[in-house]
């Protein structure tokens, strides 16, 4: 299996108008591939403008966010592409678009790394980062996966959340909860939200 990086990637589209969502990067050698379903800002984009960023947020409540539609974070100009990229990041990759695989489902796009750049220390995540992450995947996979399967893994994530969250895990878990309570009708009296947010 590959190795993927759960990143935000930005775009802009001809216009410059900016794009901002989170996107499991596919490493290959020294590239990363974008593979966005149909339909997608991303796609066309990547199509009027062939440069992405990639970061790695320092706010998990970016990723939470982004899923729930709550897309309006801060970026800075990046250093080498045409596209900003995230401001409050760990660090971020400004990436060149070198191939394209077209598909009607999945097109893919090969980018290149043509700058990186450190912006703080990492010192690590408690749990909650990494139970509010799979929660924002699984939120965006409802119309996908069984709804009893999607409950289960979240409940199951909920107890890293409510063991080790601070304040900006508790929000961001809690708008993932109200995302799928109003998705799923069985998710009702689920108690997926959680205290002290």
């Amino acid at each position: 299996m590959p190795l993927i990086l759960e990143t935000i990637v930005t775009t802009v589209s001809a216009d410059g108008a900016l794009h901002l969502v989170p996107f499991g990067l596919i490493r290959d050698g020294e590239d990363f591939w974008v593979a966005p379903f149909r339909p997608s800002p991303t796609i066309a984009n990547l199509e009027a403008v062939p440069f992405f960023a990639a970061a790695a947020p320092a706010d998990v409540r970016v990723i939470a966010g982004c899923v729930t539609g709550r897309r309006d974070w801060p970026t800075a100009a990046s250093r080498t592409i045409p596209v900003p990229r995230l401001a409050d990041a760990y660090g971020h990759m400004e990436l060149q678009v070198v191939e394209v695989r077209d598909d009607p489902v999945r097109p893919r796009f090969r980018g290149r790394v043509v700058h990186d750049e450190a912006h703080r220390p990492f010192l690590g995540h408690n749990r909650a980062v990494n139970a509010v992450l799979e929660a924002a995947i699984l939120s965006t996979r409802l119309h996908r996966l069984n709804a009893e399967t999607v409950l289960a893994e979240l409940h199951h994530h909920r107890i890293a959340v409510e063991k080790t969250a601070g304040p900006a895990e508790r929000e961001a878990w809690n708008w993932i909860a109200a995302k799928v309570v109003a998705a799923l009708p069985q998710a009702a009296a689920a108690s997926l939200a959680v205290d002290g947010a």
